[in-house]
């Protein structure tokens, strides 16, 4: 009979897209000696996690999109039960993934990869600034610099957070100096995105665009100003550069992924 309609929506939705939290994963994992064939299992993970984020986010309950990476989102494609049920078992995905022991290779390590992949989803992570993303919208003020800086930490943050700090987690190494970088990247991100909703072209991007600005939400762009955003965006990914000064040359994939961040066009 073929794939059930469940499993063809999960990889529709994971069909296409930057890679760069897999790559964040796969690049910290390096930095620490970490094999990449044990480094692509939660670096599988997160992508599956990001995908699952993504069919829900775009559902008519949500922000409501039918354009994604290029494609008619998954709701549209089949039915908004279906994107449930995939997003659903995606995210459950992100977690077998994780806790694979072809992954990290101890069990401690592995059981952490797991508890934060949780927290850094869930209502203190991603879950609380998508929670925050829809108060917003119908909130008698717009939201401060400060509240879009929290709420954004949680809703793009908190993955990339995850995502750069997986490989000292598989080596049971200090993370401090990759959640510096990962902070600080997260939040370029999201000003490229802002930026992006105001001069980019959506054939390029893959997605609907001059949605915010359309709903009279505060952004980035709203509160800094084009030009204020741009500075801003670039101040973060040169400090999310520094941060790395410990690794050396060996991190330089991940200086280029900052800068790719906010040169990007998708």
């Amino acid at each position: 009979m073929g794939d059930q309609p469940v499993i063809e929506a999960m990889r529709y939705g994971l069909r296409g897209g930057k890679g760069l939290r897999a790559y964040l994963v796969l690049e910290g994992a390096a930095l620490h000696d970490v094999d990449p064939a044990r480094a692509i299992w939660p670096a599988a993970a997160i992508e599956a996690m990001h995908a699952y984020s993504l069919i829900h986010d775009d559902l008519p309950a949500m922000d409501d999109d039918d354009l994604r990476r290029g494609q008619p989102t998954v709701h549209v494609t089949w039915d908004d039960a279906t994107a449930i049920l995939a997003g659903d078992a995606l995210q459950s995905l992100a977690f077998e993934l994780a806790l694979d022991p072809r992954g990290a290779q101890s069990a401690e390590a592995r059981t952490e990869l797991g508890l934060t992949l949780a927290q850094a989803a869930g209502a203190r992570g991603m879950v609380l600034g998508q929670a925050l993303d829809i108060a917003a919208e119908t909130a008698d003020r717009a939201l401060t610099l400060d509240e879009i800086t929290r709420l954004q930490n949680g809703k793009t943050g908190a993955l990339i957070a995850w995502s750069a700090t997986a490989g000292p987690r598989m080596a049971r190494a200090k993370t401090e100096a990759l959640q510096l970088y990962a902070e600080a990247l997260g939040l370029a991100f999201q000003i490229a995105d802002d930026i992006l909703d105001v001069e980019g072209d959506e054939k390029t991007a893959g997605k609907r665009l001059q949605k915010d600005a359309g709903a009279g939400k505060a952004t980035f762009v709203s509160l800094l100003g084009l030009a204020g955003a741009k500075a801003r965006a670039a101040e973060l990914t040169d400090a999310a550069c520094d941060a790395l000064s410990p690794y050396g040359k060996g991190a330089d994939g991940l200086r280029e992924a900052a800068r790719f961040v906010i040169s990007r066009q998708s």
